[in-house]
């Protein structure tokens, strides 16, 4: 059965923004989702139950309780909720997500905003753009300076569900689009969603410092992969991890 659960009663909101942070191209939205719930020091709001989650239980470090793997934080001071997914929700799962949370979203009176990567080909710092389900949300977009697509295009999978979702029951609700690595993690893809989308959206400063520094990590491994695969030969052709970021 579909459920929110709330398990802080006494967190009161007004008109809170909420930051999507599905894993998806990139893992930009999961990454940003993560870095705000770290960078805020939130907290644990509500568990999400939908049959579309893979039934999983997940941990914790340094706490024995076990919670869902689709959990909602709050920053009751922002004004700022962030859902965090530790599990991807794969495509035939998504309309049934996407309607399983967002009527709970319209009438608690938020404005989510959904965050989905598009595959680039260059090195250049990477291009965001929103989208919006009417003129309000089109209005904030426009008051954040965030630029509209250079290109006609779709988004898929529970992002997607939940746009669609809103979009056919009139629900306002913001899509940001960055341009993301296809094959790694791209924090720097993640700093721009937060820096020009999320800050100016939710009306917060947001350190991303450490953003920085998981680029140039991720960077370094991948060149070393590189060099790898380019001294292999036959006998030593093996696959080997990329620490946490492969």
């Amino acid at each position: 059965m579909a459920q929110i659960d709330i398990v802080d009663e006494q967190v009161s909101l007004e008109r809170p923004v909420l930051i999507e942070g599905f894993p998806g191209v990139g893992l930009v939205g999961k990454m940003a989702g993560d870095h705000l719930i770290d960078a805020f020091d939130m907290d644990h709001y509500a568990n999400v139950f939908c049959e579309s989650i893979p039934p999983v239980a997940t941990y914790q470090k340094d706490n024995r309780e076990l919670v869902t793997p689709v959990r909602l934080y709050v920053d009751a001071e922002r004004e700022l909720l962030v859902l965090q997914s530790d599990v991807p929700i794969g495509p035939e799962g998504a309309t049934e997500f996407g309607n399983c949370v967002a009527g709970w979203f319209a009438e608690t009176e938020i404005l989510p905003v959904y965050i989905s990567g598009l595959p680039r080909q260059t090195e250049e710092t990477p291009a965001l753009y929103g989208v919006s389900t009417d003129g309000t949300a089109g209005e904030r977009l426009t008051e954040a300076g965030v630029d509209q697509p250079a290109e006609m295009g779709l988004i898929s999978g529970p992002t997607g569900a939940l746009l669609a979702h809103a979009t056919e029951h009139d629900h306002t609700a913001v899509g940001l689009i960055v341009e993301s690595n296809p094959q790694l993690p791209d924090p720097i893809a993640s700093q721009v969603v937060i820096e020009q989308g999320i800050e100016p959206l939710a009306d917060i400063s947001v350190p991303t410092e450490n953003l920085s520094t998981r680029a140039e990590e991720i960077e370094e491994a991948r060149q070393q992969l590189i060099q790898r695969m380019q001294q292999a030969n036959d006998d030593s052709s093996r696959a080997q991890p990329l620490r946490m970021y492969q």
